[in-house]
């Protein structure tokens, strides 16, 4: 890769320029935090927008009776009373985001991203029916970050990544501990404010993609709206030329 550079005999990942998908997330998620920022009690207090951002995080009762946005939208929404949490997901989505889209194009990347988010905000959910905390709200985008650092692993095992950003390890390793540490975290941590289960869920959802990739990711649902769209309008013509041609014809 042009954006990387070496450290003995093997390359070493950064950043790198902004691909379109990355960027686009990165000022999502930003605005979002802003506007979430200024709205919760300690600032502006505003009820509505707080009430707006809670029905948009991640409720596991609130999924179970219909409210399956939130799988999607709990990905935009990152801790108003810090920045250390939009901050480490932020960087980190452009540092190993952007190698992915380069080599995966805009649309796959994305694809990739919510698959593991949202499935990460599943498994959430079914946590939360064996562990308690139906009405506990999750949000941050941490479940498609720990998958999108899954697939770096993966693919580019023998770049090297800066534990602590001190210790240089192969990603692969980088990857297996991050791994480890939410997995003991979400056994050892039941009660934490984060949830490692999420990050967990991210992974494992990523592993499936990437060794599995369910054929349903890869239908391009315009397209096939398009075609039906076109298959209905063609019948209908169908049966107006029939019904005509019938009208048309001499009585006997």
């Amino acid at each position: 890769m042009a954006h990387s550079r070496r450290f003995g005999s093997l390359p070493v990942a950064f950043g790198g320029p902004l691909t379109p998908a990355v960027k686009k997330l990165l000022i999502v998620n930003v605005a979002v935090f802003v506007v979430y920022f200024f709205a919760v009690p300690t600032r502006l207090d505003i009820e509505p927008l707080q009430q707006l951002f809670r029905a948009l995080s991640l409720i596991p009762s609130w999924v179970v009776f219909g409210a399956l946005w939130q799988p999607f939208t709990y990905l935009f929404l990152h801790d108003p009373y810090g920045f250390s949490h939009i901050l480490f997901n932020m960087l980190t989505l452009w540092w190993f985001g952007g190698d992915l889209e380069r080599d995966w194009g805009s649309r796959r990347f994305l694809k990739y991203y919510f698959f593991c988010g949202v499935g990460a905000g599943l498994m959430d959910v079914a946590a939360r029916f064996f562990f308690g905390g139906l009405n506990i709200p999750t949000i941050g985008a941490s479940g498609a970050i720990y998958g999108v650092l899954l697939a770096f692993g993966l693919l580019y095992p023998d770049r090297i990544i800066y534990f602590a950003l001190i210790f240089p390890l192969p990603a692969r390793i980088f990857v297996f501990i991050l791994g480890a540490i939410a997995f003991l975290s979400a056994f050892g941590a039941p009660g934490s404010a984060v949830s490692h289960v999420a990050h967990l869920g991210g992974m494992l959802f990523g592993y499936i993609y990437l060794r599995r990739r369910p054929r349903v990711l890869d239908v391009d649902w315009a397209d096939t709206y398009r075609n039906w769209r076109l298959r209905r309008a063609r019948r209908k013509f169908q049966v107006y030329m029939r019904d005509r041609n019938r009208r048309d014809w001499p009585s006997q």
